[in-house]
């Protein structure tokens, strides 16, 4: 299993990208998993459904099940911290490629995607370990730079930079806390 991750403010197009990337590297004959983060609660289920209504009630977690696909669902309670980027890594079934968006303060390998209309700075030089960076304008960095809209170069990067997981959980473990890390806002 290798990783790699999209970084970028929002509004950069990482699902975008993701949506068109994956079946790119699928027919590539690669399987891959994304992990996701959000930086606000959010539900997999609706009110009014069991599951929703089970974790409603206290259920510390919920697993929902059916031919087509199961999901998890963990209630983090009584003072617990969010998980960390290596123990999400942990959880996930062998695959041999798995693509983090988000998770920018994190140690793992990155590419970062910008989009001059956000007006946001770069996260190069910020954030830690990006290695490439994808975007719609010229930029002059010591890192390989490619078309936003170039979902082959993109394919290309992702499967040339991304690391084994062993190597990867060993980044984040030697990596400062990223709570630590304060990343601009322009």
């Amino acid at each position: 299993m290798r990783v790699i991750g999209l970084a970028g403010w929002s509004g950069a197009g990482k699902t975008t990208l993701l949506a068109k990337l994956i079946p790119f590297l699928a027919a590539r004959g690669l399987t891959v998993s994304t992990l996701k983060h959000a930086h606000h609660a959010f539900d997999i289920d609706q009110p009014g459904k069991d599951s929703f209504e089970h974790r409603a009630s206290g259920a510390r977690e919920v697993l929902i099940s059916s031919a087509r696909r199961y999901a998890l669902v963990h209630e983090l309670t009584g003072g617990e911290t969010e998980a960390t980027l290596a123990d999400l890594l942990r959880r996930l079934s062998p695959v041999d490629l798995v693509i983090v968006e988000g998770f920018k303060a994190y140690a793992h390998p990155k590419i970062e995607l910008h989009r001059a209309a956000n007006r946001k700075p770069l996260l190069f030089g910020e954030a830690p370990n990006i290695r490439a960076i994808a975007t719609d304008t010229a930029l002059e960095v010591p890192v390989p730079v490619v078309d936003l809209d170039n979902v082959a170069a993109i394919a290309d990067l992702v499967l040339a930079l991304a690391e084994p997981i062993e190597t990867v959980l060993a980044a984040l473990g030697a990596a400062p806390a990223p709570e630590r890390i304060k990343l601009r806002r322009s």
